[in-house]
C-alpha cells in the first residue's frame, strides 16, 4: 500500500511538472534598443480579421504587453463591447513575471460584465466585458486573447500601432482575409512598410503587415498627434448591416445608405404639425422659422441614449420621439428634420465627429468616422447648424464640440462633405474692464466686468454654468478668477444667446494684500487676472509642425485708483510684440490719482513649420515678461 502511495505521489509530481508552462515572454528577450527609457513594450499585437460575407466577419486578437511602471498600468486592463450583432466568443488573459513564468490566469468570475452605458441610456443592448490584470510588482507582462464574431460588415477593426508616448513595439501583425469579391480598402499613416498580398485559397486573398522593433514616439507640444501616430485604417467597399446592404466606396454611396436607414421615419402627429405651423405663421425668414422650431424642440424634448441593434446607426421614428418627448442624437435630429419639412424648410441629417479634440475626418477615405448627428439647414450663402441634444444650447452655436471641422451631410442624392462653423479671433473675444481701488495698506477693492464671446463663452464650461444654481455659479467665479487672494462680495451672470453667444460676468471683490508695501513704496502688477504663464518646453530639434487650433482676442482695460499722495516712481515701458502667431500690446496712462492699463492679445489659428518653434517660444517668453512687470508707486509723505 505504501508502495502504491509513493508511486501515486511521484506520478502527480511528474504530471505537475509537465503541466507547468514553459517560460514565455521573459523581459530579457526584449531588444535593448526598444527597452530603454520606456514605460511599456508591446511584445505581440496580432489582429486577424476574416471577412466571410458582406454580413459576417470574425476577428482573432492577441495583445501581449510588458509593463515597467505604473504609467503604463492601463495596458493591464482590457474591455470589449458586445451586442446581438457583435458576439465575444473568447476572452482570456494571463500574467507573466519578469522571467516569463505564468503567475496568474484570468478566471471567468473575474471578468466584469456591465451595460456599456450609464444612467443616460434608456434603451441599449450594448454590454461590455472588462478585466483588470494589474500587478503590484514590476515589471510584469499581460496577455489578452479574444475572438469576436460580427453579424455585419460595416466596420473593420484597424490597428493603431503605438497609442502613447514611451511605448515601443517588438512585433505587430495585422491581417485581413477576404473573398476577392469583397476586397477591403485600406490606408496607412506614418508607416513606410508595404503590405504583403497573398492568395490563400479559391477566391480567397489576404493582405498583411508585419512590423518589428518600432521605437517609442514623442508627442511634441502644440502638435497634431496624427502626424506621428502609426496607424492602419481599413473599411469595406460593399457591406450589409442588419439587413441593410450598402457601399462606402464613395461618400455619396455612404450617404445613400444612411438615407435608406432614415426612409419613412419622418412622420409626426397632426397635433405637432398644427403647433409648428402656428408657431411659424407670422415669421417671414427661413432663419426665424428654424429658430422657432429649434426652441420648440429644446422645450419639448430631452436627450437619452438609445442603441438597439442597428439603432446605433438608425434613428427612432420621428413619431416615437414626438409622442415620448425624448431621443438620442439620431432620433432628435431626425425629428427636427421632420418638423422642418412640415413648414417647407429642408434640413439635413448630418454625421459628424464631435469632441473638442476630435480627429479630423479623412475626406480621402470614405468610411465610418463619426460619432454624432446634427442638423444642417442651408440658408442662402450660410448654413444653420442645430445641436438637437441640448436643451440650453444657443441657436446655431456649435462651439468646440462640433465647430470648425468636416461633416457628412446626408442629402437627397447621397453623402456630401461640408464644413461646419469656423469662429474667428474677432468672434472669440474676452473683453474685461475693471476699476481697482488700491489702499495704502496694499489691500484693494475691485469691480470687474468680463464679457466672454464666441468660443470663449465656453471658458471653464461657463456655457453650462449659466444654467446652474447660484452656488454652482459662485464656485465657477471662485475657480476662474485668477487673483492670488480675494473674497467675493457679490456677482452676477447674464446669458446672451445670440448666434455668436456671449456671457457677461460682473464681480465685486475684496483683494487682500493685492499690492506689496515696503516703506514708502507700493509695488503692484498691473495685469490684474490675465497673466500668461505658458512657455512651450525647450526642444533641441522640432520635427512636427506647430498647430494653433483656436484663434482668439483678449482685451483688458484696468483703471487703478490710487491713494491720495501716491505718485508713480516706475512704470514699465509699453510693450508691442508681433509675430506670425499673433500680436500683443500694452499701454500705461497716468491721470490725476489713477493709472489706466490696457492690454490686448490676439492669437492666430494656423499650422506653422517646425523650424519656427524657437520664434514661438520667444513670443511666449516676451508675453510672460510683459505680463508680470511690476509698477512702483511712492508716497509723498
Amino acid at each position: 500500500m505504501k508502495k502504491m502511495s509513493w508511486l501515486l505521489l511521484c506520478t502527480l509530481i511528474y504530471t505537475s511538472v509537465l503541466a507547468k508552462e514553459d517560460p514565455k515572454y521573459p523581459v530579457s528577450a526584449i531588444p535593448e534598443d526598444i527597452k530603454k527609457d520606456v514605460n511599456a513594450v508591446v511584445r505581440e499585437d496580432v489582429k486577424i480579421f476574416t471577412i466571410h460575407s458582406d454580413s459576417r466577419a470574425t476577428l482573432h486578437a492577441l495583445i501581449v504587453v510588458t509593463i515597467f511602471n505604473s504609467k503604463a498600468s492601463d495596458f493591464a486592463e482590457h474591455s470589449e463591447w458586445y451586442s446581438k450583432l457583435r458576439k465575444i466568443t473568447k476572452f482570456e488573459g494571463k500574467v507573466y513575471n519578469e522571467n516569463g513564468e505564468v503567475i496568474k490566469k484570468l478566471k471567468a468570475n473575474e471578468i466584469i460584465d456591465n451595460s456599456a452605458f450609464d444612467g443616460s441610456a434608456l434603451h441599449s443592448d450594448l454590454r461590455i466585458k472588462y478585466a483588470d490584470l494589474s500587478q503590484a510588482v514590476y515589471p510584469y507582462t499581460i496577455e489578452f486573447e479574444y475572438d469576436i464574431d460580427y453579424k455585419f460588415l460595416y466596420h473593420i477593426d484597424g490597428s493603431e500601432v503605438i497609442s502613447e508616448e514611451k511605448v515601443s513595439v517588438q512585433k505587430l501583425t495585422y491581417q485581413i482575409i477576404y473573398p476577392k469579391s469583397l476586397e477591403p480598402r485600406y490606408k496607412t499613416y506614418n508607416i513606410n512598410q508595404k503590405p504583403i498580398h497573398e492568395s490563400i485559397g479559391d477566391n480567397v486573398e489576404s493582405v498583411r503587415w508585419v512590423l518589428q522593433n518600432l521605437q517609442p514616439i514623442k508627442f511634441e507640444p502644440l502638435s497634431n498627434s496624427d502626424d506621428v501616430l502609426p496607424q492602419i485604417v481599413t473599411a469595406p467597399g460593399k457591406f450589409e448591416y442588419d439587413g441593410y446592404p450598402g457601399s462606402m466606396k464613395t461618400w455619396e454611396d455612404y450617404g445613400k445608405w444612411q438615407l435608406s436607414l432614415n426612409e419613412g421615419r419622418d412622420v409626426i402627429s397632426e397635433a405637432t404639425k398644427n403647433k409648428i405651423r402656428e408657431l411659424t405663421k407670422n415669421i417671414d425668414t427661413t432663419e426665424g422659422k428654424v429658430k422657432a422650431i429649434y426652441e420648440y424642440l429644446q422645450n419639448k424634448t430631452r436627450y437619452v441614449n438609445i442603441s438597439l441593434g442597428i439603432g446605433g446607426l438608425q434613428p427612432f421614428e420621428a413619431l416615437v420621439v414626438d409622442e415620448m418627448g425624448y431621443g438620442d442624437c439620431k432620433g432628435l435630429s431626425n425629428y427636427m428634420v421632420a418638423m422642418l419639412k412640415e413648414i417647407g424648410v429642408r434640413g439635413y441629417y448630418t454625421k459628424i465627429m464631435a469632441g473638442e479634440y476630435a480627429p479630423e475626418i479623412d475626406v480621402d477615405f470614405p468610411s465610418h468616422q463619426t460619432n454624432h448627428i446634427v442638423v444642417a439647414v442651408p440658408n442662402g450663402p450660410d448654413t444653420l447648424w442645430l445641436e438637437c441634444t441640448s436643451q440650453t444650447n444657443p441657436f446655431d452655436f456649435q462651439g468646440t464640440f462640433t465647430g470648425d471641422r468636416k461633416a457628412l451631410m446626408v442629402t437627397e442624392t447621397g453623402g456630401k462633405i461640408v464644413n461646419t462653423h469656423r469662429y474667428t479671433a474677432d468672434q472669440n473675444v474676452q473683453s474685461r474692464t475693471a476699476d481697482v481701488f488700491v489702499e495704502s495698506t496694499g489691500d484693494a477693492k475691485a469691480k470687474i466686468k468680463t464679457t466672454y464671446s464666441g468660443l470663449q463663452y465656453e471658458n471653464g464650461d461657463l456655457m453650462f454654468i449659466l444654467n446652474k444654481q447660484h452656488d454652482d455659479q459662485k464656485e465657477w467665479v471662485q475657480d476662474n478668477t485668477d487673483i492670488p487672494a480675494f473674497d467675493i462680495v457679490n456677482f452676477s451672470m447674464t446669458n446672451k444667446k445670440d448666434k455668436v453667444p456671449s456671457a457677461i460676468v460682473n464681480i465685486n471683490l475684496v483683494l487682500k494684500r493685492f499690492a506689496t508695501v515696503s516703506g514708502k513704496r507700493i509695488f503692484l502688477t498691473p495685469n490684474l487676472m490675465n497673466r500668461s504663464t505658458y512657455i512651450p518646453e525647450k526642444l533641441e530639434s522640432r520635427k512636427t509642425n506647430i498647430v494653433l487650433r483656436t484663434p482668439y482676442t483678449d482685451f483688458d482695460t484696468i483703471r487703478y485708483h490710487l491713494p491720495e499722495g501716491i505718485y508713480p516712481e516706475f512704470l514699465p515701458e509699453p510693450a508691442k510684440i508681433k509675430s506670425r502667431f499673433g500680436e500683443y500690446e500694452t499701454t500705461f496712462t497716468v491721470d490725476a490719482g489713477s493709472l489706466l492699463y490696457i492690454r490686448k492679445i490676439r492669437m492666430n489659428k494656423g499650422e506653422y513649420p517646425a523650424e519656427s518653434y524657437k520664434e514661438l517660444t520667444d513670443f511666449y517668453k516676451n508675453i510672460n515678461k510683459a505680463d508680470n512687470m511690476k509698477m512702483v508707486f511712492m508716497s509723498k509723505t
